[in-house]
């Protein structure tokens, strides 16, 4: 007798959307059976026609903890993550105290984790300056790669690399680095303002597609993957192009706000808009919806990076003074699946958007996929059901986002992580580490 076997008539496998019986034991997928087969389990469920799909794969998540705990915790981001269909997550090494850019800050932070996730968890490790020396041993610990900036990341405790800074920090290891490309030089002070189209102006695309430029150049240089991080301005997207063409081993990633929000819809005061690098216009999401149907963005994740109400300067509007970070780890798979719809996609596209090429990026052959031999990460999605979201709903630690009152379409109704029902009350997580392949 097998321990659990989901049953649908909508299930989206890596060959496609298809009825089927996945048939679980012992935390794996076993097997996958025609939906109507006889399957000896301790649990059988029937979804009929409500779709079954791979657990999200999300490489893009600020926990903040500890340090930062009341701006967002282990506890709260991954049952977030888990009511929406996420059942991994990847953390970012800053916002944290102390950041994740040696062995003992990475012991630090998954002793704070311990006991408290609810999905599975890896870590990032962070390059700045001077701490080359500590990177091979945080990638032998089990780090999926390195986290650059090359703009102010906004903590003092995380400053970031020049140029030849990114080039020592690649030198000194064979890994993915995952860059936060802005070029300094081309940003500007924003003055205290309340006007969207102020702030949106001191980070022009130009920046980015300087920034974008640099990373790749380093990369080729070095013989290293590299990988844009939240990808905002459509410029960039033929230098990622050519890189590609050229053999650099370079991906890109963007994230719903930018393929889903229009800085002209942006009301003036409304913070919680605010992230960086920022919301463009709608032409320029056509384009990254263009390039995610082209394949040259590979992920959609969602950079959820939360911080208490105070931070967002609500009272004042200023965006200026504002904290930018977008808190969205809970609402990506409807928000995307909203709007994918309305463009002809499918599905199985978002799942391979937000599930399986994130879990490729990052070398985690087990997750993100229905397939023989993979964790039974397993979501029951009803991709027709309505809602409004309701900022006060949801379960990340402060009540803060652009979301708030927005209809969209497709709610999570179940979610296992390998195989068990995650009820938000029994953290079952575990920590994942980087899987031996080549870099």
């Amino acid at each position: 007798m097998f321990d659990l076997v989901v049953r649908s008539r909508r299930v989206i496998t890596p060959d496609g959307e298809i009825p089927a019986a996945v048939v679980v034991d012992a935390g794996r997928i076993v097997a996958i059976q025609p939906y109507d087969a006889a399957v000896e389990a301790a649990t059988d469920v029937d979804l009929v026609d409500t779709v079954l799909s791979p657990g999200l794969v999300d490489t893009h998540v600020h926990v903040n903890e500890p340090g930062r705990t009341e701006w967002e915790g282990f506890a709260s981001a991954t049952r977030a993550a888990a009511a929406g269909g996420v059942t991994t997550i990847i953390d970012m090494p800053l916002n944290s105290l102390p950041p994740t850019v040696d062995t003992a800050a990475l012991a630090t932070k998954q002793a704070a984790a311990t006991g408290q996730c609810h999905v599975d968890v890896g870590f990032w490790g962070g390059a700045i300056p001077g701490n080359a020396a500590d990177l091979p041993g945080l990638h032998a610990a089990g780090v999926f790669g390195f986290k650059a900036f090359l703009a102010d990341s906004g903590v003092p405790e995380f400053p970031p690399v020049d140029r030849a800074q990114l080039a020592t920090a690649m030198d000194a290891a064979d890994a993915l680095f995952v860059v936060h490309a802005e070029d300094p030089d081309h940003l500007r002070d924003a003055a205290s303002s309340a006007a969207y189209a102020d702030f949106l102006s001191s980070r022009p695309a130009d920046a980015e597609h300087a920034a974008v430029a640099t990373a790749i150049e380093v990369a080729r240089a070095a013989g290293r993957r590299v990988h844009i991080l939240h990808l905002s301005a459509a410029s960039a997207l033929p230098l990622i192009a050519r890189a590609k063409a050229d053999g650099v081993r370079v991906t890109a990633e963007t994230c719903p706000h930018y393929l889903t929000l229009d800085a002209a819809e942006v009301p003036d005061g409304a913070t919680e808009f605010k992230c960086c690098p920022p919301i463009r216009d709608a032409a320029n999401a056509d384009q990254l919806w263009q390039a995610l149907a082209d394949g040259l963005i590979t992920c959609v994740v969602s950079d959820h990076s939360p911080c208490t109400p105070e931070l967002k300067r609500q009272d004042t509007g200023d965006f200026a003074a504002a904290w930018g970070g977008i808190a969205s780890v809970q609402l990506g798979l409807p928000v995307i699946w909203t709007a994918a719809q309305a463009r002809g996609h499918t599905l199985a596209d978002v799942v391979s958007w937000m599930a399986t090429r994130p879990a490729d990026l990052v070398g985690l052959s087990g997750k993100g996929r229905i397939a023989v031999g993979a964790d039974a990460d397993l979501v029951a999605f009803d991709p027709d059901a309505e809602f409004t979201v309701d900022a006060h709903a949801l379960h990340h630690k402060n009540p803060v986002t652009p979301y708030a009152g927005k209809a969209l379409r497709g709610v999570v109704r179940t979610t296992w992580l390998r195989g068990a029902e995650v009820t938000g009350t029994a953290p079952a997580g575990r920590f994942l580490a980087r899987e031996t392949r080549e870099n």
